[in-house]
């Protein structure tokens, strides 16, 4: 992928983080070449965003993409992201390929959980999930007889209310589920406590510039 550069963007004001800056990960506008289905952001409903309008992508990690239109901010999936032409689809293919981490043979533990959920990322924040302070109680049950385990979680969001906390919730159950021990993970949003810019670890505060 060429070279863009770096910038930040004021974030609006929803969460307790609104004082803080989004790190732009790109700056090249776009066009888009088909309708595309996305998820309004924060609202957390789908919207048929039409061909031709300009979009520009603010943010890509954990699998998903956010771009900025003039109708608003959205997630894209990856099944869509070739809706902003081929040439970015394949650069986004890239980006997704180079951050994938498959545990292969490595044992079962809490530890490879932990991992998966730190692929979920909130789309207005590059910082994952558990970074960000938003895993508040993780549980996995003894195996079964086939030697697999349940997994419960409950996460939190930065602002009560958000639209998008059924999609996050629903890209940490993947995550963890696509470990082969796994058999089902259940995750649960809880606002106690409410969460606040003090719960981000010492990594999240160095990518947001909190140091």
């Amino acid at each position: 992928m060429t070279a863009r550069s770096l910038y930040l963007v004021p974030r609006v004001d929803r969460s307790p983080l609104s004082s803080v800056f989004s790190v732009m990960q790109f700056n090249e506008e776009l066009t888009l070449v088909r309708d595309t289905e996305a998820t309004v952001i924060p609202a957390g409903d789908t919207q048929v965003i039409p061909s031709g309008t300009h979009a520009v992508i603010s943010q890509a990690l954990g699998g998903t993409v956010t771009i900025r239109t003039d109708l608003g901010l959205f997630r894209l999936s990856s099944q869509d992201w070739d809706a902003l032409g081929a040439e970015t689809q394949v650069q986004l293919d890239q980006v997704a390929k180079e951050a994938e981490s498959a545990p292969g043979d490595v044992p079962f533990s809490e530890e490879l959980v932990w991992e998966a959920m730190k692929g979920c990322f909130d789309p207005e924040i590059p910082v994952n999930i558990v970074d960000l302070g938003l895993i508040y109680d993780l549980n996995i049950n003894d195996s079964d007889t086939d030697g697999r385990h349940a997994v419960n979680v409950k996460m939190t969001l930065t602002a009560q209310g958000c639209g998008m906390g059924p999609v996050i919730a629903e890209d940490a159950k993947k995550n963890i589920e696509a470990l082969g021990a796994v058999s089902t993970a259940q995750v649960d949003i809880v606002w106690d406590p409410p969460w606040t810019p003090h719960m981000i670890s010492d990594a999240g505060r160095q990518k947001l510039g909190l140091e």
